[in-house]
């Protein structure tokens, strides 16, 4: 395999790339790509890969999608970026208008911010700043679940517990109550997701009820954990920590950044227990993968504790450059618009179907403990032995022989450790998925040979 040198050598000599180890690309080639279309991606020596995760899980109708290039060709004619204290545009609030209306209703207001991260520390100082207006400055403490992932800022990385992203960083972050969760991988055999994760809200309530009074509120991520292995559980446990929340008066934060926008199976993952969170977290598809931001919805209720005059200090001035950004917000309208136009919900309710169809033979691997899957996230536990289900040493590295031996046969997958996912653009054809699974068979067969 070959790629363009010249970019490859000027790359290495001044970027920094996330998520990785420089070092590995001394033997690991870089993969500079000149364009991309629906789902496939192209390098500079005309080879394609389909695109199985979305680019990180953001894009949603494609790469170069028409309509949405059409929508921000129109709006970088019009406005690209204006201050947004004190200023206002059409595509925010169009965009804002829209999210409230397509929200569980009762979330009536829009904070905008710049990425997935930053929602998180939006909500977390918004939920500690309410109950701080309110008159309860005792309130200061989070809980989260266990194998939670919320972002790489440090308010978001303090209520995640992944350990590879947080340990190196904990003596900067701050303190938080951390839950055993509903991961429905745990549960005993025969058990259903519904039980299991039912058995395991008892923990959660016995937190609430003996830490409420210091807690502001919980986060989690509805339905699914991602980069905690694409983990799952069942609605029911949402709907009795909706309940929770409000019998011990402590907010509820749904960190739906990868999850909403139909990646579950319905619009918003909280949507599937029929609940309502306080604060509701969104970015990646928002935009269709185009550009960067992200949306804070809340209540009347929080609006309102920060809603005085001036002088009685109560305004939340949390605040980033590029708040509300027509280009992301155009984008944003435009993507919303494609949901109808193509029909997407019903449509990624057959596509779900395809997808765990060419899976099906996975069920059957040696070497594959579960395979899990909602709506259009599915995912591979590659295991050591499938009767203990002892996992492969993480030194051993499987994960990233999957990914080179896939890209080889031209399909992108990036396993989380020892779990092969596909978070596919729902624009993906059958046979595209047909090939996806076919090439992901074969990079497990690969992986676990040596």
């Amino acid at each position: 395999m070959t790629h363009n040198p010249t970019l490859v050598a000027r790359d290495l000599a001044v970027l920094w790339h996330p998520c990785t180890q420089m070092k590995d690309h001394e033997t690991i080639p870089l993969m500079p790509i000149k364009k991309a279309q629906g789902v496939w991606l192209e390098d500079f020596d005309g080879n394609r890969y389909l695109d199985a995760i979305s680019s990180w899980w953001v894009n949603l109708f494609g790469h170069a999608n028409p309509y949405i290039n059409a929508a921000i060709k129109d709006q970088l004619d019009q406005l690209e970026q204006v201050i947004f204290a004190g200023f206002s545009h059409e595509p925010a609030i169009t965009l804002a208008e829209q999210l409230v209306t397509l929200a569980p209703a009762g979330l009536e207001r829009c904070f905008f911010a710049d990425n997935g991260s930053a929602a998180v520390e939006v909500a977390l100082k918004m939920s500690f700043h309410y109950w701080l207006n309110c008159q309860q400055p005792q309130k200061t403490r989070f809980i989260t679940l266990e194998n939670s992932y919320h972002g790489e800022t440090l308010g978001a990385l303090a209520v995640g517990n992944v350990a590879l992203y947080k340990q190196t960083y904990a003596p900067l972050l701050m303190d938080v109550i951390t839950v055993p969760g509903p991961d429905c991988y745990h549960r005993e055999a025969g058990e259903s997701w519904a039980d299991y994760s039912t058995r395991r809200f008892a923990l959660m309530e016995q937190t609430l009820a003996e830490q409420a009074g210091n807690v502001c509120a919980v986060i989690i991520e509805p339905l699914v954990q991602c980069a905690g292995g694409m983990r799952m559980y069942d609605p029911v446990y949402l709907t009795l920590l909706r309940q929770a929340c409000d019998k011990y008066q402590v907010h509820l934060i749904a960190d739906e950044i990868a999850v909403g926008f139909g990646r579950s199976g319905t619009l918003f993952a909280c949507e599937q227990a029929a609940i309502r969170p306080d604060f509701m977290c969104l970015s990646k598809g928002l935009t269709g993968g185009y550009l960067p931001l992200a949306a804070v919805l809340t209540t009347a209720a929080v609006y309102q504790a920060f809603y005085a005059d001036y002088n009685a200090g109560r305004g939340f001035l949390h605040s980033h450059s590029y708040t509300g950004n027509a280009l992301a917000c155009r984008a944003g309208v435009a993507t919303l618009a494609l949901f109808e136009r193509y029909g997407t919900l019903n449509n990624n309710k057959l596509l779900a179907h395809t997808l765990a169809k060419v899976t099906e033979r996975f069920h059957d691997h040696p070497h594959i403990a579960e395979v899990r899957q909602t709506g259009m996230i599915l995912a591979l536990e590659l295991v050591k032995n499938k009767h203990s289900r002892q996992p492969y040493p993480w030194q051993e590295r499987r994960g990233i022989k999957i990914y080179q031996y896939a890209l080889g046969k031209g399909v992108l997958l990036r396993p989380l450790g020892n779990v092969v996912y596909f978070m596919p653009p729902y624009v993906i054809s059958a046979s595209e998925l047909q090939y996806m699974a076919d090439v992901a068979w074969d990079a497990i067969q690969y992986a676990i040979k040596e």
